[in-house]
């Protein structure tokens, strides 16, 4: 069954004096302040179109492996994700880079960056990015 969620933006402004709001509409966990500013220097409390596409990533990671790891028999205790996406003025998104620490019993560290691998090439969110270069760092502890 299909699942489409929803968000909504008011901006208001030019781009570099202007501002605005995201909402998280499906959810309904909150709206967010947007600007310029916090999208190529420093956040100062807003956010940016990049974090959300980062904070999308990395839970998108954790789920597809997750389901990589249970499908190969080790379920993993905890996956930590960290998505960094580079936003270049002028040039666009370029990079999305995936860092994971996972504590998985019984599987070693050759087969944990090969089911990431996997995982980073079929998660939905980074087929979503196919035109942004994505890469991994893996970590079993």
């Amino acid at each position: 069954m299909a699942a489409t969620r929803s968000a909504h933006a008011v901006w208001e402004g030019d781009l570099l004096k202007g501002s605005g709001v995201v909402s998280l509409d499906s959810s309904g966990l909150g709206s967010y302040g947007v600007s310029w500013p916090a999208r190529t220097e420093e956040p100062n409390g807003k956010t940016s179109p990049e974090e959300l596409i980062a904070a999308a990533h990395s839970s998108c990671f954790n789920m597809a492996f997750s389901n990589v790891l249970a499908k190969a028999g080790n379920a993993p205790d905890r996956l930590e994700t960290k998505a960094e996406v580079t936003f270049v003025p002028g040039t666009g998104i370029t990079t999305s880079h995936l860092t994971v620490r996972g504590t998985v019993p019984g599987l070693d560290a050759d087969k944990f960056q090969a089911l990431a691998e996997d995982a980073k090439k079929n998660c939905p969110v980074s087929q979503a990015l196919a035109g942004v270069t994505i890469t991994l760092t893996a970590e079993l502890v």
